[in-house]
């Protein structure tokens, strides 16, 4: 079966019509506010992807998604032109470090979402693989001397869990966060802290290839059972990350925001891996290696999975309200007060919601840029707000800002939306490896069978209401006990308190 594709846009004027486009047509986009979402189903026979692990990751998955549409040849077409003369006229793809910006987002993904843009889809599978590196890395035996640790040392670690010349990529600190959450099954031990992630920097043979010096931070997601317990805490609380201006009306999710910032409860007992909070561990070297190549282009990539996603939103907020994506421009450069502003993106996979509708306004503000790879029957992207939502917002403000409003949970950015499931294997629609492996098979089968839907976020309240019904009916047709699941447990922590 082909792949399907939607792609849904809000212009700036109402507008009640809907237009259904191939895939193969390029597709205008908004503004930095606006938000999309493109829809890519893959085929439902099993098909073997390899999982690209080096640093041309874009270059390879190019070549199997060309070989993969493009129509058998003869040495001789009918015309008399040979195989090689035909070779001569096809379209090469760009070399990644002429078009670095647009695909971090500089132009909000304009022309590579519908479809998604093979130098795109390279880059999203290749950091896929560098975040799936954490759960390769990640120590869980109880009985080992790194247990909720590393594996490996910063210098083996990403050549040891497969990744060929380490990804082009030298790590330089790992990242530790403690949840100010326990269980009481777990002996109080939920405040220790355990190995979240870690920070790297292309070296210098990968800073040509990409056009720039990329400093990148990784997140694993939820394992452990005080994670899990984060993830239910949906409540919301001030970020306020910014002591000279606060901004209250700006929230996130309280189990995120306590992962971000508690620190470890044992610190003071001597730890061996404690470092204070994740965030304090984040700044301190994303702005050292911001010194240190400050000569250099720079980009600023964060990356996460599931829980993981969510930290690296926070953390891109972080830099951007803090202002610490930037630095005094050089006096070749114009000086004068001027500073150079180092773009911020997030490649986020099979994460939640993070913060209300106020958080999502304040990070398009700032100029965050995120790219979410969901998984349409994933119930963790549907969560927290399961009800109170962007959609929800709409239908029950309107027009007017009620009080509700504020508590509503947004998604951040642009969403490129995958479409699995195997009913042998219900986890499968979270997992990190089945994302890379259906990002891999997107665009793989027939274009003429793919179609994209765009349609206006502006139209009158009574198609909104009729939309928001059908995505709940949806929704809760295909997952009812595990949103009732979902919903209980938030249900529990705020009845506890917590």
């Amino acid at each position: 079966m082909a792949a399907a594709a939607k792609l849904a846009v809000a212009p700036a004027a109402p507008t009640t019509t809907t237009s259904r486009h191939r895939a193969c047509t390029p597709i205008a986009v908004s503004s930095a506010a606006t938000p999309v979402t493109v829809s890519i189903s893959s085929a439902t026979h099993k098909q073997e992807a390899p999982i690209i692990t080096s640093a041309a990751a874009a270059a390879v998955v190019a070549k199997k998604q060309a070989a993969a549409v493009a129509p058998p040849s003869p040495t001789t077409d009918t015309t008399g032109r040979s195989e090689a003369a035909a070779t001569l006229i096809t379209p090469a793809l760009p070399p990644l470090a002429s078009m670095w910006r647009e695909v971090h987002g500089a132009g909000d993904w304009r022309g590579l979402v519908a479809p998604l843009h093979p130098v795109l889809r390279g880059e999203i599978v290749r950091y896929g693989e560098l975040v799936a590196a954490c759960y390769r890395a990640f120590d869980l035996d109880p009985r080992s001397k790194r247990y909720l640790n590393c594996k490996h040392g910063k210098a083996q670690m990403l050549r040891a869990v497969g990744l060929e010349d380490a990804a082009g990529y030298e790590v330089t600190k790992y990242i530790y966060a403690a949840p100010d959450v326990a269980l009481p099954v777990l002996g109080g031990a939920g405040g220790k802290s355990r190995w979240i992630g870690y920070v790297a920097v292309a070296t210098d043979g990968e800073a040509e290839r990409l056009g720039r010096r990329d400093i990148l931070v990784s997140f694993r997601g939820t394992v452990t059972g005080s994670e899990w317990l984060a993830n239910f805490m949906s409540a919301l609380a001030p970020a306020r990350f910014d002591p000279a201006d606060p901004r209250p009306g700006v929230r996130v999710e309280s189990g995120f925001l306590s992962l971000y910032t508690s620190d470890d409860a044992g610190a003071g007992a001597g730890g061996r891996f404690t470092a204070g909070s994740c965030r304090n561990q984040l700044l301190s070297e994303v702005t050292r290696l911001i010194g240190k190549y400050k000569h250099e282009e720079l980009s600023i990539t964060l990356a996460g999975h599931s829980m993981g996603s969510s930290l690296a939103v926070l953390l891109g907020y972080d830099l951007a309200e803090l202002g610490l994506n930037s630095y005094p421009a050089s006096s070749t450069n114009g000086g004068g007060g001027a500073r150079e502003i180092i773009p911020v993106t997030v490649f986020s996979f099979a994460g939640p919601r993070v913060g209300n509708l106020e958080f999502r306004d304040r990070c398009d503000e700032l100029g965050v840029k995120v790219l979410r790879v969901a998984n349409v029957n994933d119930p963790v992207t549907k969560m927290p707000g399961v009800v109170l939502n962007e959609g929800a917002a709409r239908v029950l403000a309107g027009r007017y800002e009620m009080p509700w409003s504020k508590a509503c949970y947004a998604h951040v950015g642009v969403e490129v939306a995958l479409d699995f499931f195997q009913a042998g294997d219900i986890a499968c629609v979270h997992d990190l490896e089945a994302y890379i492996e259906h990002l891999l098979k997107c665009g793989t089968d027939d274009d003429d069978d793919t179609t994209v839907s765009v349609t206006s976020d502006s139209i009158i309240v009574k198609e909104e209401e009729a939309g928001v019904r059908r995505r709940l009916a949806s929704m809760f047709q295909s997952w009812r006990w595990q949103m009732a699941a979902i919903r209980a447990g938030e249900l529990l922590m705020q009845a506890l308190g917590i």
